[in-house]
């Protein structure tokens, strides 16, 4: 390593401040660099994508449980089921921005943990309710405390990565999502069957119960492995924080009063900045668009039932397909993307216009067995688009300060989540079989989706043009 950076490291400064880089000839050999990518790569990226699969588990397991016996027990009626899907939206969608008004102020590794063992607890006590106000608290507790994960990880991997290192990342996180489906499906199958009765307690009680021990068990591990922030990560030494700020300042990252770019803003100020700019509203409503199909997980269990599957358990692992498909799809389009940075918006175009044909196609489609190849491509084109919508955000706000970056990242998750409190709504049981109404309002958010993104595409490069 250059021998400037050496001093300046031995001299007792764990990072260098934005003048003194100037004044100083920082640099670093490829490997290096790559060295320490890499340890990012093992400590974040592993510890997070199993958040993210638990989380979804978590969070989905109630069409699981309703299809083992929820309903019934509780004597839920449809309007019920999907009063119980939205109240977690509620909390999930309005407490994401606020909360990464905070992470920028907080260790994210001691945070995340917290979060998640919190929302842990919350869903081993779903398995002790006895009436549905019950678990309607629940479930906004749950929303509430899983709310502030997602915006959070990707504001954590925006300060971490360059943007041309992102897509990939931000695919590869979000496919956790999709395997929490698949293992969803699985670990439902298996608990519901294999525990029903169990110490006097239906299968689906055991659902919630053993699905929220491995949440709490994973909180307390991962405290101890992620990182915090590039300039006070206590597993980097000095100068392995020096190559990861200064590598991330050379691609136009703003790194806030950490490294010499200004006093802290306020979280006001930091509000007023990101609603005040076109990108935040832009990618933050396509996603929104985008978003109302991933309400259809919720329904998964009961739209593939309709097979003919009479046992629960089979219609559980039949989603698994949906969710492995998709999972290779969105990852391999992540690798893709980061090799076209400055097009992903266009690629999302794509991805969501295919996935509004394929719903328009499911609308006309009745035979049950092509209705679930069609899922299939749905949601491949669906999950694609979400997990290339969160490289957009991360990349395309990379100039801005941490404190405003922080909520510009968090909204689209906000408004692409607040849209499943009004897709719960789309699939009534009065309207099965064919559920006209959800496939066609899919279709159209998706079609509106892909237009706006390609619009954004648009408008990001006239911003590049102007600012070369």
């Amino acid at each position: 390593m250059d021998s400037s950076l050496t001093t300046k490291t031995e001299s007792g400064h764990p990072y260098q401040s934005q003048d003194e880089t100037s004044m100083r000839d920082v640099s670093w050999t490829p490997e290096e660099e790559h060295k320490v990518v890499r340890k990012v790569d093992m400590r974040l990226i592993p510890t997070v994508w199993l958040m993210f699969v638990i989380s979804w588990m978590d969070r989905s397991n109630l069409g699981n449980a309703k299809i083992a016996g929820l309903n019934a027990d509780l004597h839920l009626s449809s309007t019920d089921y999907s009063l119980a899907i939205i109240t977690f939206y509620f909390g999930y969608a309005i407490c994401g921005p606020l909360s990464n008004l905070i992470i920028t102020r907080v260790r994210p590794s001691i945070y995340f943990a917290c979060l998640m063992m919190t929302w842990g607890i919350a869903t081993c006590c779903m398995g002790a309710v006895k009436t549905f106000p019950q678990l309607l608290v629940l479930r906004i507790l749950v929303g509430i405390f899983e709310g502030g994960l997602t915006p959070g990880v990707y504001f954590v991997i925006s300060s971490w990565y360059v943007p041309a290192e992102q897509a990939k990342r931000a695919a590869f996180v979000l496919s956790a999502v999709l395997l929490g489906g698949a293992f969803g499906g699985i670990i439902a199958g298996a608990v519901t069957s294999g525990l029903e009765g169990r110490h006097g307690l239906r299968g689906w009680r055991w659902l919630f119960i053993v699905e929220g021990i491995i949440t709490i068990i994973w909180a307390m591990i991962a405290g101890f492995i992620l990182p915090d922030f590039p300039a006070t990560c206590r597993h980097f030494t000095p100068e392995e924080k020096i190559i990861a700020t200064t590598r991330l300042k050379n691609c136009g990252t703003n790194l806030g009063d950490h490294e010499g770019d200004g006093p802290r803003l306020g979280k006001l100020q930091s509000l007023k900045l990101a609603l005040s700019d076109w990108r935040t509203w832009g990618v933050a409503c396509g996603i929104g668009l985008c978003g109302c199909a991933t309400v259809l997980p919720y329904f998964y269990p009961t739209l593939v039932n309709g097979l003919g599957y009479k046992e629960h358990v089979t219609a559980q692992y039949m989603t698994v397909p949906i969710w492995a498909v998709a999972f290779v799809c969105a990852l391999s389009s992540g690798f893709i993307a980061d090799r076209i940075p400055n097009h992903r918006a266009a690629f999302i175009a794509g991805w969501s216009g295919f996935a509004a044909i394929i719903s328009i196609v499911v609308c006309v489609v009745e035979e049950y067995k092509a209705r679930y190849v069609l899922l299939i491509f749905q949601g491949c084109g669906v999950w694609t688009s979400i997990s290339l919508g969160v490289a957009v955000a991360t990349t395309t706000f990379q100039d801005m300060r941490p404190e405003v970056r922080a909520i510009s990242v968090s909204l689209p998750q906000a408004i692409g989540n607040a849209a499943n409190i009004y897709g719960a709504y789309l699939f009534p049981q009065e309207h099965a079989p064919k559920y006209l109404t959800g496939f066609a309002v899919i279709s159209a958010t998706l079609a509106a989706g892909s237009i706006l993104f390609a619009l954004v595409d648009v408008g990001l490069a006239r911003r590049r043009k102007c600012l070369a």
